[in-house]
């Protein structure tokens, strides 16, 4: 039933197949380090994704972000856009000049039910183009015992390099050990 269901969207100018993504690496946090480094990314695919199943240690709040640094530029050549909601709430935000692009996908420690985990797809598009600048796309959240959201967020890397390098950082405190990052190539 799934490659009739594949098949069915590949003709109608969708997605071809899962076999279209091809897994680059995957990390776990560590309890002791606010960072996941993916480096040597190959220039090979046309498009790079993230998927991550986060939660940190910090104990503030229900739900943390995901910085997101590419070839270890810390300088301010980054904007990010936020598009929010929690049931009751509706939030759009942009910032330019910014150290970082944030994915919203990684719950808190404390701040949440125990156990409970974040989660974000994030997208890098034209990731290993040398003409043009990058851009980042992710939808993200988490469950608050009930409560909640979800986020869109996008965000733009002001520099034609290839990426080869992609850090996610914590806002505060470190990535458990429960939480996983897998990079995977989507071929062009």
């Amino acid at each position: 039933m799934p490659s009739t269901i594949l098949g069915i969207i590949a003709s109608s100018g969708g997605a071809a197949s899962t076999s279209s993504y091809e897994s680059i690496a995957s990390a776990t946090g560590t309890g002791s380090s606010n960072t996941i480094t993916f480096s040597s990314i190959p220039s090979t695919y046309k498009h790079l994704q993230i998927r991550s199943i986060a939660r940190d240690t910090n104990t503030n709040n229900d739900f943390s972000s995901i910085r997101i640094r590419l070839n270890s530029d810390t300088g301010t050549n980054y904007v990010r856009h936020l598009l929010a909601g929690d049931g009751t709430t509706v939030t759009a935000t942009g910032a330019t000049a910014q150290s970082s692009m944030i994915a919203n996908g990684a719950a808190r420690q404390n701040g949440s039910t125990a156990n409970i985990m974040g989660v974000s797809i994030i997208d890098f598009i034209d990731y290993a183009s040398t003409t043009k600048n990058k851009t980042m796309k992710a939808i993200s959240g988490n469950d608050v015992n009930g409560s909640g959201f979800i986020r869109l967020n996008s965000g733009l890397w002001l520099n034609t390099n290839a990426v080869t390098t992609i850090e996610l950082l914590t806002d505060a405190g470190f990535w458990t050990t429960a939480s996983t990052f897998a990079l995977y190539g989507i071929k062009g």
